[in-house]
């Protein structure tokens, strides 16, 4: 059974909020499409600019937000519907069935109602079920991850996408105490890593385990995969002159979105020493703006949590 949740449970802030609504720039009648719907922050913003027959698309493959997503339906003038799935594969199956949309936006940080419920496992800070499940109802969790991988995959995972300097030290570790015990809480595992870094490691940059918490997170949900797969299907989507905005929330996220983005507006593929284009290609994108959106020192102050995060957003040309 799903645990319960209320909307006012949460203080939800959307994180860059002035800078999507004004880059996004949603008009009357257009079709939204808010592929990380959350607690509904952004969609709620950019659901104000479009009134008359204006739509909205909501995308989470996390059930819990169906209360939110009732809650906006209810105070928004505007046409919604909620689809539950991991949003690269719904955003390719509306692809494939003729949907278009004149604003997608995808904000790839892991929502309140999952950092801010134990139950979920998502924290380093609260000892809780090692789970880090988007979509409760998924069959791979954390706990069979690091239950399960070999030394070799886990300290992979925690290089590739943790970037932790420890992560062979730290999959040993962890190989050795699952032989004793298998790992069934989060508070068992910041344990196992605080210990398996040297000491001076231990008082640095921010959490010992905050890497290590990340890559596992990553790895359980897929979440580099889903970005590669989604931002074609958007494109794809997309009607001429329509705006694709990408939050990420760290470097890995933002290097496969800011290099999709400079491909896109490439357009030609021949090699460079080719005289004349033979491929035919033409730019699909721009860049708009140049470079990534940052949130300015107010934002920080008020919502520590968006420090990192980073705004692209491409227009399709034609």
């Amino acid at each position: 059974m799903l645990p319960s949740v209320l909307p006012t449970e949460f203080d939800h802030v959307p994180v860059l909020a002035e800078e999507v609504v004004s880059l996004l720039d949603p008009r009357p009648g257009e079709t939204v499409v808010d592929g990380t719907f959350g607690a509904g922050g952004h969609a709620s913003l950019l659901a104000g600019k479009l009134r008359g027959d204006g739509k909205l698309v909501a995308i989470d493959r996390d059930p819990t937000v169906a209360p939110f997503f009732e809650r906006f339906r209810r105070e928004t003038a505007v046409k919604a519907r909620l689809h539950h799935g991991e949003f690269s594969t719904v955003l390719q199956h509306l692809a494939e069935n003729g949907v278009r949309a004149d604003v997608i936006l995808l904000d790839l940080g892991v929502s309140s109602m999952q950092l801010d419920r134990p139950d979920r496992g998502f924290s380093y800070a609260v000892d809780a079920p090692l789970d880090m499940r988007m979509d409760p109802g998924a069959p791979y969790s954390a706990r069979e991850l690091v239950n399960e991988a070999g030394e070799g995959e886990l300290a992979d995972i925690f290089k590739r996408y943790g970037e932790e300097r420890y992560a062979r030290q730290i999959a040993r570790a962890i190989v050795r105490r699952r032989e004793r015990e298998p790992f069934e809480r989060t508070g068992d595992l910041v344990e196992v890593v605080k210990a398996a870094i040297p000491a001076p490691a231990r008082f640095g940059e921010g959490h010992p385990a905050k890497r290590v918490f990340q890559a596992l997170r990553i790895a359980v949900n897929d979440e580099l995969g889903a970005v590669e797969r989604a931002l074609p299907a958007a494109v794809e989507m997309l009607r001429p002159g329509g705006r694709l905005g990408v939050i990420s929330f760290h470097s890995l996220e933002d290097r496969i979105v800011k290099q999709f983005l400079r491909k896109q507006e490439q357009g030609c593929t021949c090699p460079p020493d080719f005289p004349v284009c033979i491929c035919g290609s033409e730019p699909v994108l721009r860049a708009t703006p140049r470079r990534a959106v940052r949130p300015g020192a107010d934002e920080v102050a008020r919502n520590p949590r968006a420090q990192s995060a980073r705004l692209r957003v491409g227009t399709k040309v034609g």
